[in-house]
């Protein structure tokens, strides 16, 4: 069969049809997979990775190492930030490339065929086509991030996994996961299988609890930081322990003490699957390591030649009070480095917890500018998320867009002045700027 409509209208087109949420249940996945010969029994071996904050990072960690390795890798990470083709990574030899536009466009029109019009959610839709496509490609492991939650989330069809994973977890979807840590990390531990090795990350002491007792429940071998594993930096290195012995490791490329921790929950993760590395792998992997719109410098493009001439622009997609407090930490270490003032263009969804996001900013941000989300209709209206800003204890104004917040920071900076911007509060909008700028994910 030919088809010409390309993958992200197909899959445009269905999203049309199919609602966009979550169903949290895993009966329709089950059904739907094994009408298509269940293709997550046939997957490379699987990394299964949970978690409110840091398991893409964690994913990209995975990914780094084992290919500095000379493994072949499958990826699956949500949401995208460009294009739909992002959240599927196909392993080669040498490094995996993002799925081929035909290719990826065939696995979703066999999956839309079997399922025939039943009901169905376009993540479960792209959850099958994640199954199929990395059934179908060669490769020696699979990577696979959660979407939302653990124990309904669609990719937690996987009754075997080489190691499950459950990074940071922290308040957010609470409402469909619960207005407590405790109750979210219940959700997150379904991913827990029985006899399976599970990695547990830095966590609070509620958090862990709820996932150590779910691990001793289900007979899960269970690997804690801070306690059966431990990171620190020392001399500019980075320096991980376990009880398998040392590595003394260049600083992950990613910026931010937070990716110390995600880089050894990663490290972790592969030592307890019994997956045998070299040292230079670790340390290839450390300098290899990429993640698009976290923390990352905007490059040159179309958007960025609208700022400000010496600025920095900065752009981070973390979008909930515990994030905040990583961008603002990672801000307050750049202002050490290079003193300039600070400014931030931000955009939330209705979802999220703007006061909570906001607060970490007081003192550090001299101005904030809200700005509408044009690819999501549950955006905070500019005006509104001007003035939760406020409540915040922050300067804000609405603007119609980057663009314009742009053109404001230049009228509040002296000729030549140097500034730095960030640009946050949701994936939604890193997205739109990539986009803009001409720099999307590759």
């Amino acid at each position: 069969m030919v088809h010409t409509m390309g993958a992200d209208s197909l899959i445009d087109s269905l999203s049309a049809i199919h609602p966009k949420g979550y169903d949290l249940s895993l009966d329709r996945i089950r059904v739907l997979l094994a009408d298509l010969g269940d293709p997550q029994k046939h997957i490379p071996p699987p990394i299964h990775i949970a978690g409110t904050n840091g398991k893409g990072s964690v994913a990209a960690f995975n990914r780094a190492i084992l290919e500095a390795a000379g493994k072949r890798v499958h990826v699956h990470t949500s949401p995208h930030l460009v294009r739909w083709h992002e959240r599927f990574r196909i392993g080669q030899p040498g490094g995996g490339t993002l799925v081929s536009d035909a290719e990826l466009e065939d696995a979703i029109t066999r999956i839309a065929e079997v399922n025939d019009g039943r009901p169905i959610t376009i993540f479960e839709i792209l959850t099958a086509a994640t199954f199929l496509l990395f059934s179908e490609n060669p490769a020696d492991y699979s990577i696979i991030e959660v979407g939302l939650g653990g124990r309904f989330d669609a990719t937690n069809v996987i009754d075997d996994p080489l190691v499950s994973v459950i990074t940071n977890v922290s308040l957010d979807h609470q409402a469909w996961l619960g207005d407590r840590e405790e109750l979210i990390a219940k959700e997150k531990a379904g991913i827990i299988k029985p006899g399976h090795p599970v990695v547990i990350g830095p966590q609070i002491d509620a958090v862990r609890g709820v996932l150590e007792e779910t691990a001793l429940d289900r007979g899960a071998p269970v690997m804690i930081a801070g306690q059966d594993f431990d990171f620190y930096e020392q001399a500019g290195r980075f320096v991980y322990q376990d009880g398998d012995g040392l590595l003394d490791l260049p600083l992950p490329r990613l910026r931010g003490v937070h990716q110390l921790a995600n880089a050894a929950t990663a490290i972790a993760a592969l030592r307890t699957a019994g997956v045998r590395l070299s040292d230079a792998a670790y340390e290839d992997g450390m300098e290899r390591v990429v993640w698009p719109g976290r923390m990352e410098r905007l490059r040159p493009g179309a958007l960025a030649d609208l700022a400000p001439d010496n600025c920095e622009i900065w752009i981070d997609g973390g979008h909930n009070p515990s994030a905040g407090v990583v961008v603002a930490s990672e801000l307050a270490a750049l202002e050490e480095r290079a003193s300039m003032p600070v400014f931030m263009i931000c955009g939330m969804l209705t979802t999220k917890e703007p006061a909570g996001f906001f607060a970490a900013f007081e003192g550090l941000v001299e101005r904030v500018f809200t700005v509408p989300l044009a690819t999501s209709d549950s955006a905070v209206p500019p005006r509104e998320l001007a003035e939760i800003a406020q409540t915040a204890g922050l300067s804000a104004n609405a603007s119609a867009g980057v663009a314009d917040a742009f053109h404001a920071i230049s009228g509040l900076l002296k000729d030549g002045e140097a500034a730095r911007i960030i640009i946050c509060g949701s994936l939604y909008l890193v997205g739109e700027v990539l986009k803009d700028n001409g720099t999307p994910p590759q």
